[in-house]
C-alpha cells in the first residue's frame, strides 16, 4: 500500500529557518509581518469563474472534459502530477503553471517576494489579482477520527500539527496581500473540515459531528481574512453540506465531508458557488454522467476588483530544465528604460551572465542554453543601475537522477537515519521509501518506513531540488527501529512508485 493522495508542485526554495520555524510552531497565523498602508490602483471589476478539482491520480479523459465543459477562467488542480501540460492542451486553456498546479485564461505570473508560494494572475492587461493553491496532508485525517472516538482535543492538536502549520506557511503572505489591496483567492483541497459545518446546528447531521468545533485551518484562513465563498452564497450547513468528499466513493453512500474550497479576500464579491460531481448527486449543481474522481469540483464566480501590477519582474516558471526558455514579464512604472539580467542566485549586477535592454513595461526572454544546472536571480534595473526588483529561478540538467546519499553507510538499531538529495525534481508530493534489500521493487514490493520530502508541510512548500530529513520514530509505516539488515532507499515521484535514484544502507545491532 502505497502513500495516497495530495500531489501537486510549487517551486523552488522557502527560506528554511522559516520554514522550520512554521512547522515546530514557533510562527503561526498572528505572527504577520507589518502590512504595508499604502493601497495599489485598483482597476475596472471584472466578473471572474474559479474551479477547484481534485482530478485524483492525474486524472483521466473524463477529469479532461470536466474542466474543458467548465470553462472557468482559473483552475485550482489537484493531483496532476506531471500531466498538466497535456490537460492544459486538451482542455485549450493557453496558460498553466506545472509549479502552482494552475489553468489560466490569463498569464500566470510568479512575482518578486512570492518565493514560489503564489503568483499574480494578469485578468486586465496591467491588472491582476492574488492566486493560491495548496494541497494539505491526508494523515491523521480529522472527521475519520472523532468517527473513531478521539477526543476533540485530541483531533485539534493533529489538526494543527498536520495541517494548519502548513497552512500558516501561507496566511502571513495572505494577510499582507489583502491589506495591500490585492484580491486574493486561495483554491484547494485541504483535507479538513470547516468551522462553518461543525457548528450548533449541525450537531448530529452526519457521523462525527457530536458538538461544535473550530477547525484550525479553517479559523487560520478566516484570521488572514478570508472568506469561505461556499459558505458565502449557501450559509446553511444542515440544507446545504456541500459535501465534496466521501469515503470510500460517492456511490457507496458514507457521511463525507466538504474539503475541497475556493477561499477569497480583499476587493471582491462571491456571486454564486456551486459544487460539480456526479450526475444527481446530493447538492450537485452541475452534474456529468461519468464522474470518476474520488472528490467532487467546486465552481464559484466572483466580481473582483483587479489592481495595477506592481513593480515587479514576473517568471513564467521558477524551474527550468537546461534549454529551455526563461519567459520574463517586468513592470517598473515611472522608468522609461529598464535592463533585464540574469546573474548567480545573491550575486550582484556586476556578475551578469545575460542581459537584455528594456522598456517600462514588457516582457523578454533569456535561453538557458548556457546556464550550468544552477540556482539563478533575475534582477531588473533602472537606466542607472539601481536594482528595482529581483526574483530567483532554477536550471536543471536534463535526464539526470537524483544523487540520494545518507550521513552513513552503517547505523546501529535505533539510531536515526539521515538522508539528503541533490538535483531532485521539484515535485511537491515526492516520498522516501525505505525496503528491504532484496524486495526493494517499488511496483511490487512493500516499503517499511516513508516521508514526504517536505514532511506534512508538502503541501504548501515549494518544492526543492535538493534537501535532507532524519528518518526513525516520527517516520510513517513500520517497523521502527529497523531489525539489522540490508536496505535500500528509494527517492519516489508525486506518491507513485518510480523511483528517480536510491541509496542503500546497513543496519546492525
Amino acid at each position: 500500500m502505497a502513500p495516497i493522495k495530495l500531489v501537486q508542485n510549487r517551486l523552488l526554495v522557502w527560506p528554511l529557518a522559516v520554514a522550520l520555524a512554521i512547522g515546530i510552531g514557533l510562527v503561526n497565523a498572528s505572527n504577520y509581518p507589518a502590512i504595508a498602508s499604502t493601497k495599489l490602483v485598483a482597476g475596472e471589476q471584472v466578473e471572474l469563474s474559479v474551479l477547484v478539482y481534485n482530478i485524483e491520480y492525474s486524472g483521466d479523459a473524463s477529469t479532461d472534459r470536466v474542466i474543458r465543459e467548465i470553462d472557468a477562467d482559473i483552475v485550482g488542480v489537484l493531483e496532476s502530477y506531471n500531466r498538466l501540460p497535456e490537460i492544459a492542451r486538451k482542455t485549450g486553456y493557453p496558460y498553466y503553471n506545472v509549479g502552482l498546479q494552475l489553468l489560466s485564461k490569463f498569464p500566470i505570473l510568479e512575482p518578486s517576494g512570492a518565493e514560489g508560494l503564489y503568483s499574480l494572475i494578469e485578468v486586465e492587461p496591467g491588472y491582476v489579482v492574488a492566486f493560491f493553491n495548496t494541497h494539505l496532508d491526508y494523515v491523521k485525517y480529522g472527521p475519520s477520527r472523532l468517527v473513531k472516538g478521539f477526543s476533540e482535543k485530541a483531533v485539534t492538536q493533529s489538526e494543527i500539527i498536520v495541517r494548519a502549520n502548513s497552512i500558516n506557511i501561507l496566511t502571513p503572505d495572505i494577510a499582507s496581500l489583502i491589506g495591500q489591496g490585492y484580491p486574493v483567492f486561495l483554491t484547494g483541497d485541504l483535507n479538513s473540515p470547516s468551522s462553518l459545518d461543525y457548528t450548533k446546528a449541525t450537531v448530529g447531521t452526519r457521523a462525527g459531528i457530536d458538538s461544535a468545533m473550530r477547525w484550525p485551518v479553517s479559523e487560520a484562513l478566516f484570521k488572514a481574512g478570508m472568506r469561505d465563498a461556499y459558505r458565502d452564497v449557501h450559509r446553511n450547513p444542515v440544507l446545504v453540506p456541500g459535501i465534496t468528499m466521501v469515503d470510500p466513493d460517492f456511490s457507496k453512500g458514507g457521511s463525507g465531508d466538504r474539503i475541497d474550497y475556493i477561499y477569497a479576500g480583499g476587493p471582491s464579491t462571491t456571486l454564486t458557488s456551486t459544487v460539480v460531481g456526479e450526475l444527481g448527486g446530493p447538492d450537485v449543481g452541475i452534474g456529468f454522467k461519468k464522474w470518476t474522481s474520488d472528490h467532487r469540483a467546486v465552481l464559484s464566480t466572483f466580481q473582483v476588483t483587479p489592481v495595477a501590477l506592481p513593480t515587479t519582474v514576473s517568471l513564467n516558471t521558477r524551474m527550468l530544465n537546461q534549454g529551455d526558455t526563461l519567459n520574463v514579464r517586468y513592470n517598473a512604472p515611472g522608468y522609461s528604460s529598464t535592463t533585464v539580467i540574469v546573474v548567480p542566485e545573491g550575486a550582484t549586477k556586476s556578475a551578469a551572465l545575460l542581459t537584455n535592454s528594456t522598456s517600462e513595461s514588457g516582457s523578454t526572454s533569456f535561453a538557458t542554453t548556457a546556464l550550468s544546472p544552477d540556482g539563478y536571480d533575475i534582477v531588473m534595473l533602472s537606466s542607472e543601475g539601481t536594482e528595482l526588483a529581483r526574483n530567483s529561478f532554477w536550471v536543471r540538467s536534463t535526464g539526470a537522477g537524483v544523487d540520494l546519499q545518507s550521513g552513513a553507510e552503517t547505523y546501529k538499531v535505533g539510531e536515526p537515519i539521515d538522508i539528503s538529495w541533490t538535483n531532485g525534481p521539484a515535485n511537491r508530493w515526492d516520498w522516501i521509501g525505505v525496503y528491504r534489500a532484496g524486495a526493494a521493487n517499488p511496483n511490487k514490493d512493500d516499503y517499511l518506513l516513508w516521508s514526504y520530502v517536505g514532511g506534512h508541510n508538502s503541501g504548501a512548500l515549494p518544492p526543492q531540488v535538493f534537501g535532507s530529513m532524519t528518518l526513525g520514530a516520527q517516520s510513517q509505516g513500520k517497523p521502527w527501529p529497523l531489525p539489522p539488515g540490508d536496505y535500500r532507499i528509494h527517492y519516489l515521484l508525486t506518491d507513485q512508485y518510480k523511483s528517480a535514484g536510491y541509496h542503500d544502507i546497513k543496519v546492525v545491532k
